[in-house]
C-alpha cells in the first residue's frame, strides 16, 4: 500500500497527518507529491474537488522550507477570502510535529493595514487572494523576491470571478524566476491560455479520473417542478431530511437571500453567504456552519468556495448553476474524505435538457426523485 512515507514525505509531516487521521494519501497525491518533491519545474495538476489538492501541493512546500530564510520562499493564489484562511489553517495543522513554519494569509475584507503589520513578521509561505496582493505591492508591503514557487489553487474558479488581469500582472513578475504550479478541476480555454502564456511547455502535467470529473462517491438526483412550486419542494426535502447537513445553491446574490429569507420566515435555522454581506456576517455564518451550530447554508457558487466540511449529506441546486464547471465545484462539497453524499438538482421542464447535457458531459447519471 502507498504511504505517505513511501511517497517522499518526512516523518514529522507524516506524524502531522496521522494526528489529522490522514493516513492513506489519494490519488492526486499520489501522483503530484513525488514529483513535486523534486521541485523540478512548472506542474499541472487536474482533479475533482474534495479529492487532497491542499496536501498534494501543500506537503511539499512545507518540506522545501529553508528555516533560515524567513522570507517567503511560497506564495499560494486562491479565489475566496474563506479557501485562503482553509488552507492556511492546514498547512498550520500539518506541521504540528515539524519546526516552526510560519504560513500568512492575506484577502480582501479585512484592514490592510493588520496585514501589513502582519507581513512583518517572519513569512515563510504565503496565502493570498490576487487583488489583495496587489494591493499589498503596490504599498511595497510584500516581498516576493525570494519565491521558489507559486501555486494557483482553483486556478478556474479565480478566472471565473475576475481575477484575470490580477494574475497576469503577478505571473508577469514571478513565473520567470519561481517553479509555477497549477491546480484545478477543471481545465476551460482561459486556463489553457494561462499555462500557454506562464508556463514551461515541458511542465509535468497529470490528470486523475480523466472521464469522471465528479466524485463518484456522489449520486446524482433530479426533481421537476414548476418554478412557483420550488420553494414548496425545497421545504419538503428538508423535512424529510431535517438531520443532515447540507449546501443550497442559488445562482446570484438576490436569490440566495431570498430563499435564505424565506426559508426563516417559515422558521428554519439556515444561514447564508454571498457577496453582498458584510465579512463579519459571513464569518459568523459559516463558524456556525462548522461548529455543526446550523445544518443549512444557502450559497452563492463564489462564496461557497473554501467550504471545507467532511459530513456534508448533501448539495441541494434550487437553481442550475450557470456553468458546467460549476456543477463540479458544487457537487464536491459532499462526499469528501471517502464518503458519500448526495447532489440534487431542481429543475423547471424547460430545463431538462441543460440537466441532460451536464449527465453528457460529466459523464453521470441522473436519476428522478419521485
Amino acid at each position: 500500500m502507498t504511504t505517505f512515507k513511501s511517497l517522499g514525505i518526512s516523518a514529522q509531516l507524516v506524524q502531522g497527518l496521522e494526528a489529522l487521521g490522514i493516513t492513506k494519501p489519494t490519488e492526486i497525491q499520489i501522483q503530484a507529491i513525488p514529483k513535486l518533491l523534486k521541485q523540478a519545474g512548472d506542474f499541472i495538476g487536474l482533479a475533482q474537488t474534495g479529492t487532497g489538492k491542499t496536501a498534494a501541493y501543500g506537503l511539499p512546500i512545507l518540506q522545501q522550507i529553508d528555516l533560515s530564510n524567513a522570507k517567503i520562499q511560497a506564495l499560494i493564489l486562491c479565489p475566496t477570502r474563506e479557501l485562503g484562511q482553509q488552507i492556511a489553517k492546514q498547512l498550520f495543522k500539518f506541521t504540528k510535529f515539524t519546526d516552526k513554519i510560519y504560513t500568512e494569509a492575506v484577502y480582501g475584507g479585512e484592514k490592510i493595514e493588520e496585514q501589513i503589520s502582519a507581513l512583518r513578521r517572519p513569512t515563510h509561505i504565503l496565502v493570498a487572494t490576487p487583488g489583495r496582493l496587489l494591493d499589498l505591492q503596490r504599498r511595497k508591503a510584500v516581498d516576493l523576491r525570494y519565491i521558489k514557487t507559486v501555486v494557483l489553487d482553483e486556478a478556474d474558479e479565480m478566472l471565473s470571478v475576475g481575477f484575470k488581469k490580477d494574475l497576469d500582472l503577478i505571473l508577469e513578475k514571478t513565473s520567470a524566476t519561481s517553479n509555477t504550479w497549477l491546480f484545478s478541476a477543471t481545465m476551460p480555454k482561459e486556463i489553457q491560455q494561462l499555462v500557454h502564456n506562464y508556463m514551461d511547455p515541458a511542465a509535468i502535467k497529470i490528470e486523475v479520473n480523466k472521464d469522471q470529473r465528479v466524485n463518484v462517491d456522489i449520486a446524482h438526483q433530479y426533481a421537476i417542478c414548476e418554478e412557483r412550486q420550488k420553494m414548496e419542494a425545497l421545504t419538503f426535502f428538508l423535512k424529510s431530511h431535517k438531520e443532515e447537513r447540507g449546501i443550497i445553491f442559488c445562482r446570484t446574490k438576490k436569490s440566495t437571500q431570498e430563499v435564505h429569507d424565506q426559508l426563516i420566515a417559515k422558521k428554519y435555522d439556515v444561514g447564508c453567504i454571498h457577496g453582498d454581506l458584510k465579512q463579519i456576517e459571513r464569518d459568523k455564518v459559516m463558524r456556525a456552519f462548522k461548529g455543526n451550530k446550523l445544518k443549512v447554508l444557502i450559497a452563492t457558487d463564489i462564496s461557497a468556495r473554501g467550504i471545507d466540511v467532511n459530513d456534508l449529506a448533501y448539495v441541494f441546486h434550487y437553481q442550475l448553476p450557470d456553468q458546467v464547471e460549476y456543477y463540479t465545484h458544487r457537487s464536491g462539497r459532499t462526499a469528501r474524505a471517502g464518503k458519500k453524499g448526495v447532489s440534487i438538482l431542481l429543475i423547471s421542464p424547460k430545463e431538462v435538457k441543460d440537466m441532460r447535457n451536464l449527465a453528457r458531459v460529466l459523464h453521470i447519471e441522473f436519476k428522478q426523485l419521485q
